[in-house]
Order: C-alpha cells, then structure tokens, then sequence
C-alpha cells in the first residue's frame, strides 16, 4: 500500500492579487469545534456574521450574507438570481472579469450588451451614463477593482443613473473589499460581490454579498422553495424562476433569516473563518485599514520605481492593491517568478489574454499587506533581475521604500 506523508506545505510570502497570506487568527478559529447548522450556538455565529458584513458593505441592507464557493460562486448566485431569460444586461468590460460576467449573463438567457475599454484604462462615468441610457438595460453589472489589469472602476456617479432608468446594479467588488472604500448605500449600488481570499485575509471557499430592498422584489417575483420542503400551497412568481438550486438567493435568504428554511448545510469552519476575519477587519477600522493598504502600495510603487522599472496602465485609474509591472524586455518573466518562489519563497503573479507573459502582478492585500513584505520583494525582484541580466542599480528599491515608511512615521 503506497505510504502517503505527513501533509506539510511550504511556508509562502504571497504576494498575488489572491489569494493571499491568511492571518494565523482566521486559521485558528478554522480549528474550533464543529457545530451543527441549527444548533442556537451557530444560528448566533450567523447573526452575528450578517451584522458584521453589513459594516464592512457599508450598508443599512436586511441582506448580508455569505454564499459557499469562492468568489465565483457569489458573482454567479447574483447574477442568476437578478438576471431572469430575456433581460435587457449592460456589461462595461476592461478586463478579463468584465468578460466573465459577460459569459455568466449569457448563460442566464440575458439579451447582452457590452461597451469595451482598452486593457489597462476605465470608463469615465459619463461613458457609462450614456451606454445606460442608449440601452436602458434591466441590469448593468460591472467589476469595482479589475485585477487582470490592476485598474479600479469609479462607481459613485453610475448608481443614480440606473435608479432613474430603474436598472439594477450588482457590482463586482471581490478585489476591493476590505481594501478600498466600497460605498454600497452612498453609491447606491443594489447588490455588491465580495471575496474572501483578498483583502480580508480569509481562505478561498465563502463569498459575502449583499444586495437591497430593489433587488429582493425581483427575487420574490422569482420565488421557490423547494418541493420537499414545502408544507402546504405553493404559488410560484410571476417572472420565470432562477436556473440554479444552490444559487438561488431567494432560497438562500430564506436559510440565513430567522425561519432557517434548510437549503444546503452550511460551512461550519469557514463561518468561524469569515466571522473572525471581518472581527478583525472591524477591530482594525476601515479606514485605517484602507490607509494601511493605501501606504504599503506608495512604498512598493516607489521601490519599483528606483529600480527602473515601469507601472503598466493610467495612473489616474491605479487599483490600489495591484501593482502591474511591465517586464523588462529580454527578461524572461516565469523564470523571475520561478526564482522568487524557489530562492525566496515569494510568489507574485503573471497576467491573462493579451497581458500574458507581459506583467507582473504584486498584491498588497489583507494581511500580505505589511512592510516587511513589501521590503522583502523588492529586494529579492532586484536581486533576481540582476541574476537574469537586467541593469539596475543595487540597493534603491528598498531604501526608497524605507523613504515612504520613514516619511509616513512607520
């Protein structure tokens, strides 16, 4: 019988857009007993979860509540449940995400529109005003933080647009939450998708979302329950219901309210996860937390810079947590990734589509969001990039680096 060891994975700088470091106290409380889903003990866990992905949403939503998949699972449980057959769908695209939601809504049966930015840039608002108002779509959905190619999406001036055109507006915020300001209630944003795996320092396998009173109509107008859970009568709504079980939110709300109606059993360790890392983005504060990431990414910009190397795309339009490096040309860009990862133990990431083989990707993000690791990867990129050939002067990048942080008061 093959002898399998003793699991032990490498300990890892990780510094992707995601996932990323996850912080030992999210992974301690994954270690705690397992309770089952309606024990009062859990149902307490989850109220106390929905209350708290309310602060971080900045919102006054009823619902709050986490879907279980990656990030993913959560762009599609949105997306399937607001989008019914034949709804009119404005998809903005200027990256490799904006496409993935043009694929999802295709799947939903939706008449599908779509307006193209050129990699590396975004929409000024009023370019998306008037697509809006051209198309009058029943739902606009659009990417917040686009980590394909590092750019964040002004959203602010959008949400009033689409309540006078009465479209709704699910917003993709995986790369930005926890990171950046996310304004749901201001922006006036309808239904808002978080990750776990980014900003918030949590393992992949949760999706946080939220959405409104104007998103749970078209719901209740697509509402089931299950047959067998149904006790009596049961008179579908009027709109056709959503293609998914498992992603039905309609049914999902139903599980997380105080009628706990069974829908699937819940992720008891990835629960305590996500309740102890939103603990823990609120003991932090968020705008403290937005400054922390705010003054990591200056310090990682700057060092870069020194060493001469070039941030690809606007500037004006920077995600904060992502920087993208242009490879230098004559440097081959996986054997400088390979090198970080086998000789340091820092992973950053390459890039998609067009961008293949042509960026670096380097996430400040959550808890991989701290100076010693900024410090640490901009020595070993510079170390490694002499290594391969590329001139450059030894030594700039971390102390321009320690510039920023001694200037801040670090």
């Amino acid at each position: 019988m093959k002898r399998y060891e003793d699991l032990a994975p490498s300990l890892r700088c990780i510094m992707t857009p995601g996932p990323v470091e996850v912080d030992p106290r999210v992974l301690r409380a994954m270690s705690f007993p397992v309770l089952g889903q309606f024990d009062p003990e859990f149902t307490d866990i989850m109220n106390e979860t929905m209350e708290m992905l309310r602060a971080l949403f900045k919102t006054g939503n009823k619902w709050a509540f986490p879907v279980d998949g990656t990030s993913r699972s959560g762009i599609e449980a949105v997306m399937v449940s607001l989008i019914a057959p034949g709804d009119r769908v404005l998809i903005p695209i200027f990256g490799r995400f904006g496409h993935l939601l043009h694929e999802i809504a295709e799947r939903c049966g939706a008449e599908v529109y779509t307006i193209e930015k050129e990699w590396g840039s975004v929409f000024a608002p009023e370019e998306v005003i008037s697509a809006i108002r051209s198309i009058k779509p029943d739902v606009v959905a659009i990417v917040h933080g686009e980590t394909s190619t590092g750019r964040m999406q002004p959203l602010a001036e959008i949400g009033q647009v689409c309540r006078e055109q009465d479209a709704l507006l699910i917003v993709d915020a995986v790369a930005t939450i926890g990171g950046v300001p996310v304004e749901t209630d201001e922006w006036l944003l309808d239904a808002v998708i978080g990750g776990t795996q980014k900003c918030l320092s949590i393992p992949s396998g949760m999706a946080p979302v939220t959405y409104n009173e104007r998103a749970e109509a078209k719901l209740l107008k697509r509402k089931q329950v299950e047959r067998g859970l149904r006790t009596g009568r049961f008179e579908a709504g009027e709109l056709p219901p959503v293609r998914s079980n498992y992603f039905d939110l309609g049914m999902l709300q139903d599980y997380w309210s105080p009628q706990r109606l069974n829908h699937h059993t819940e992720m008891t360790s990835m629960l305590y996860a996500l309740r102890e890392g939103l603990r823990l983005v609120l003991e932090e504060g968020l705008e403290a937390r937005h400054a922390r990431h705010a003054l990591h990414e200056q310090a990682l910009v700057a060092g870069l810079a020194a060493m001469g190397l070039t941030l690809y795309g606007d500037p004006d339009c920077k995600l904060t947590v992502v920087a993208c490096v242009q490879i230098p040309e004559g440097v081959d860009g996986e054997s400088v990734r390979t090198m970080l990862l086998d000789h340091f133990g820092i992973e950053i990431a390459s890039s998609f589509g067009p961008l293949k083989g042509k960026i670096w990707r380097i996430g400040t993000m959550g808890f991989s969001c701290r100076e010693n690791n900024v410090l640490r990867v901009l020595g070993a990129l510079e170390a490694t990039l002499l290594r391969h050939g590329h001139s450059l002067s030894p030594g700039l990048s971390v102390q321009a680096a320690l510039d920023v942080y001694e200037q801040k008061g670090r």
